[in-house]
């Protein structure tokens, strides 16, 4: 078997191994052009690192090519050195003639020990400037000039500020022999400097050389990464600093590496994947751009990495994004070019939903069962609100109460009890339905718009029966039109989604039932919105049933139940989940149907005695559950047991102890344990 200490032995600690795969009249320690790529500049260099005794590659043009023998032809043969290893070194051993397959003599070492401590020697030079080259810096404030020339590109001050970019008086550093040299700004040709940790970037727009480095410049280079949120919509990966900063000026997030044939780390994406729904390639469309985004779309291609290009000339003024916005675009002119985007992304998803959108001109042919879900702002921004209840109890006619209370009118609308933040701005209010037929569908949809007093509904409100689609294509549908509309009425105010039970194969699978809360958890926050899950379980006590159920309390910030009362003509809605609080605090709403409107109204709210009465009886519920699985609890372990049972905080599980204690529910024993009072 070929061992990695052997080829190293054989090939001088892996000099041998560049020496045959990469071709040229190339030296130890000096920089030379990439001949696997048509490079432009010498930044490539191979050295003797002595921390781990062997040679290795570095390119600062391209990091892609950096590593060690083993890694280098790893990338040149298309092999993973992690998956692969065992097959680099056969082939290194094939193709190098060394015969260690066969168990021949090792070969020496070629180096006498003098001339590898020259060697190494000349390296840990090589290597230490390689790490940090001295440069120093005199900032000045932007002049004018300089500032009408961020200012054609729409970047403020700010941005400039925000992102560590400073106008430079003078830059002083060393170039490649060690000589130190200082540039100084004019007004024909001003400096600007990008300033990161312990190094910096020099930008000199109108000169011959427009870019210089000092410090000790990072391998992974990525402008832009420090000031990305934790989440957002889009992130795109532009080819420099420039669009970069003219994106931020718009409010886009966008970052960029030290070009655009710089390697992309695919350990990077995977982690902004998680944190932004899109990261899109926007570079510049000239010939390298677009063969430098079409590549890294195909290295990039699991991580859903798709690249946006630009309708430009590709010409030297007209090839980025900056050029975009300077020729006259602005941000709606660049959002309904995403939003283009987004159409030939959905092509299909949105084919196969529109015939599912309700026509509300037209009513729709009887007997055709489809299921619509529905948004309804109740709750907050980037959380998830569940609504729950027996069947029959009125939760749909609930749900259309707080949709129409998103419709903005001047009168007041009837949201049953609620308080709903008006749509004022025009965003989307999406339902969808995975249960009721179209034509029950069309019938609540007729009453929320009496409700509201409309003569005809919004464009912003989109509804949608479900029922005809299976269960898998149904949340992608819901995931995929979110996502245009989103950008087609800037911003979503609230989706309702009445059926979620309907998107899995069963409400009992633990692993289904988590996938899918955590997934619209993730899309209420990149959205900022609401997200209304009615689950039509009937509740028990303050717990819901199911893992389903289960994983929806934990998660969502309120879980609201609809229940009907003693009088079976009255509904009361109350609260089993707050987060922030004891569902006990929220008051007991009541609303029944009303002959002479035709529709359900609010009737107040049950007595202050009514609701301490539900208090007691649940909490004597939950009393009697934890003390038949356990006879005693301390302070801390009670506490603890109501916060899993209830899902709630620390502080509201000690006010149901004090609250269990002054009813005489529960009682200390002779060592100061609770046991129930019998």
């Amino acid at each position: 078997m070929v061992d990695k200490t052997q080829i190293l032995k054989c090939t001088r600690d892996g000099l041998d191994i560049f020496k045959h795969y990469v071709p040229g009249d190339w030296r130890i320690g000096r920089n030379f052009k990439n001949p696997f790529y048509d490079d432009t500049n010498a930044s490539c260099n191979i050295y003797f690192d002595r921390r781990t005794g062997m040679y290795r590659m570095r390119d600062f043009g391209d990091p892609f090519y950096a590593g060690d023998c083993f890694a280098i032809v790893g990338k040149l043969k298309h092999l993973d050195c992690n998956k692969d290893f065992r097959e680099i070194l056969n082939q290194i051993n094939e193709e190098m003639n060394l015969g260690l397959e066969n168990g021949l003599p090792i070969s020496k070492n070629k180096y006498t020990s003098e001339i590898k401590t020259k060697i190494e020697k000349e390296n840990a030079i090589q290597e230490q400037a390689i790490q940090y080259k001295y440069y120093s810096t005199h900032e000045r404030s932007y002049s004018q000039k300089e500032m009408e020339f961020w200012k054609q590109y729409g970047i403020t001050l700010e941005i400039l500020k925000i992102y560590t970019v400073f106008s430079l008086d003078e830059f002083t550093s060393e170039n490649k022999d060690s000589k130190q040299f200082t540039i100084k700004s004019s007004p024909s040709e001003p400096m600007f400097g990008y300033f990161g940790k312990k190094y910096v970037k020099i930008y000199r727009p109108f000169s011959s050389i427009r870019f210089l480095y000092g410090g000790n410049t990072p391998e992974l280079y990525c402008f832009g990464l420090e000031q990305l949120p934790a989440k957002g919509h889009t992130l795109f990966i532009t080819g420099g600093e420039k669009d970069v900063l003219t994106l931020a000026s718009r409010g886009f997030y966008a970052i960029c590496f030290n070009s655009e044939t710089s390697s992309i780390p695919e350990s990077l994406i995977k982690k902004l994947s998680y944190r932004f729904k899109h990261i899109v390639l926007l570079y510049d469309v000239d010939k390298a751009g677009l063969a430098a985004s079409l590549k890294h779309q195909k290295q990039l291609v699991s991580f859903g990495v798709n690249r946006l290009n630009l309708p430009l000339s590709g010409t030297k003024n007209e090839k980025d994004i900056s050029d975009f916005f300077r020729i006259g675009n602005n941000k709606n002119d660049f959002n309904q070019l995403f939003l283009e985007f987004l159409d030939q992304l959905y092509t299909e998803t949105m084919a196969i939903l529109k015939p599912c959108e309700i026509d509300f001109s037209k009513p729709p042919t009887a007997l055709q069962a489809l299921i619509s879900i529905n948004d309804v702002p109740l709750g907050t921004q980037g959380n998830l609100l569940g609504i729950t209840g027996g069947e029959g109890t009125g939760k749909s006619n609930y749900v259309g109460s707080l949709i129409a209370g998103t419709f903005y009118l001047d009168k007041q609308v009837d949201t049953l009890g609620a308080d709903v933040l008006p749509n004022i701005e025009g965003k989307a209010v999406l339902l969808y339905d995975t249960e009721q037929s179209e034509t029950q569908l069309y019938k609540n949809i007729s009453a929320i718009q009496k409700r509201s007093g409309r003569d005809n509904m919004p464009d912003y409100f989109k509804a949608y029966c479900l029922a005809g689609m299976s269960r898998k294509e149904r949340m992608q549908s819901i995931l995929q039109s979110m996502d245009k509309f989103y950008y087609q009425f800037s911003g979503i105010h609230m989706v309702v989604i009445d059926g979620i039970a309907d998107l899995i194969r069963g409400a009992n699978d633990e692993t289904e039932s988590v996938a899918l809360i955590d997934e619209l958890y993730r899309m209420a926050g990149i959205y900022k919105t609401c997200i209304i899950c009615v689950l039509h379980f009937t509740p028990n006590g303050l717990k819901l049933r199911g893992h389903l159920g289960s994983e929806l309390q934990r998660k969502a910030a309120a879980i609201i139940s609809i229940d009907k009362d003693d009088n079976p003509q009255i509904s009361v809605i109350k609260a089993l989940k707050v987060r922030d609080g004891s569902p006990f605090d929220v008051p007991l709403i009541q609303f029944s149907w009303d002959k002479e409107k035709l529709m359900h109204v609010f009737v107040g709210e049950k007595t202050k005695e009514e609701k301490e009465r539900r208090k007691e009886i649940e909490l004597t519920n939950i009393a009697r559950k934890m003390f038949s699985q356990q006879k005693r609890y301390t302070y801390a372990g009670l506490c603890e047991k109501i916060q899993n049972m209830m899902t709630v905080k620390d502080r509201t599980a000690k006010s149901y102890i004090k609250f269990m204690r002054e009813k005489g529910l529960i009682i200390k024993d002779a060592t100061n344990n609770f046991e129930l009072n019998k």
